[in-house]
């Protein structure tokens, strides 16, 4: 089959990542797959012309809103996969959620990450919830070996022996929704009274006006590190080097960088969300916390407590093999893409 795989691309999302796994699970069963970004199309009619002129025989869209609406009143089948913001964020306005349940029942199938992202659109769509089927995100990790840490620590600015650091890694591009501002003035007064101690938020820039306030409270704030994004493999290698990943989003579907970093055996320590708390378990594979001071709390309690440090990663390395696999993952899309025939 010609399939188009829609998709907003920004920098600094997990749409990309997930696209790009999509497109090779889909290639692998002998289909040819284009990935097209959303933004670039600006009606269902532009839509329409790309599927006409490149014949495409079937689409997938990621985010029922973004990519579903471009594909409504095609002439081909289309499934879609739900995004975070489809539920966390477009459900809640009348309009979109009109539009999306219009999306929803022309799909030949939609795709939740997660239990509670399914009942949470059966409950805005009841008509379509026996269309929604649940396939958690596939996850593999790799690091460069020879990634120079040495010189990573400098080009933030951190000098002191990584044998005498605690290194908190916050993985987010520079956009609100992601709130990695939320921990800076705690985390600042920790390390004036514990130097070892160091956030370091490292991701690519999708708002600029936001991270040109990111940057100038990062600057303000002692422990508080800004860098730009790193290759893949890099970015494993300075995650499998740190003491625990951190995630503060206000609005998560499912964060790559939590799950990889349980499959890295890294602790995670997350904002107690529900996109978070559906992949984490609280002190058994990972943290949770709800305010900055509960936060400090528990980081120091991890510190503390080596014993506890083991048996998280230990259980979070168990469920990432058990619930987020990747061959599970291919599988999934093999057989549903044959919905599509």
């Amino acid at each position: 089959m010609r399939l188009l795989l829609l998709a907003p691309l920004r920098a600094g999302t997990g749409n990309a990542t997930t696209a790009r796994r999509i497109q090779d699970h889909l290639e692998a069963a002998g289909h040819a797959c284009t990935i097209r970004d959303t933004s670039d199309y600006a009606s269902p009619l532009v839509v329409a012309d790309l599927i006409s002129t490149a014949n495409f025989e079937a689409a997938l869209g990621i985010h029922v809103y973004k990519a579903g609406r471009l594909l409504q009143g095609s002439r081909i089948p289309f499934g879609i996969i739900f995004g975070g913001t489809d539920i966390n964020e477009d459900a809640k306005c009348e309009e979109k959620s009109r539009v999306m349940g219009a999306i929803l029942e022309e799909a030949r199938f939609a795709v939740s990450f997660t239990e509670a992202m399914k009942e949470a659109a059966a409950t805005a769509w009841p008509h379509i919830r026996s269309k929604i089927h649940v396939q958690s995100q596939g996850i593999v990790t790799a690091h460069n070996a020879s990634f120079n840490w040495k010189e990573f620590l400098q080009s933030a600015g951190i000098l002191q022996d990584k044998h005498h650091l605690y290194l908190f890694l916050l993985i987010c591009g520079l956009r609100r929704v992601k709130d990695p501002l939320y921990l800076v003035d705690a985390f600042s007064d920790w390390h004036r009274k514990e130097s070892a101690v160091h956030l370091i938020i490292i991701g690519p820039v999708v708002d600029p006006v936001f991270a040109e306030e990111v940057k100038k409270k990062v600057q303000r704030a002692e422990g508080v590190h800004l860098l730009p994004a790193l290759p893949q493999e890099d970015l494993h290698a300075v995650t499998k080097n740190c003491f625990a990943v951190v995630n503060s989003s206000v609005s998560e579907g499912m964060s790559a960088a939590i799950l990889e970093a349980m499959d890295l055996k890294v602790p995670v320590l997350a904002r107690n969300i529900p996109g978070n708390a559906a992949i984490i378990t609280h002190k058994t594979t990972g943290l949770l916390y709800s305010s900055p001071q509960e936060f400090i709390h528990l980081s120091l309690s991890l510190i503390g407590d080596p014993a506890l440090q083991r048996e998280i990663v230990a259980e979070a390395k168990e469920y990432v093999t058990q619930h987020h696999s990747w061959d599970g993952e291919r599988k999934a899309y093999q057989d549903l893409v044959l919905k599509l025939l």
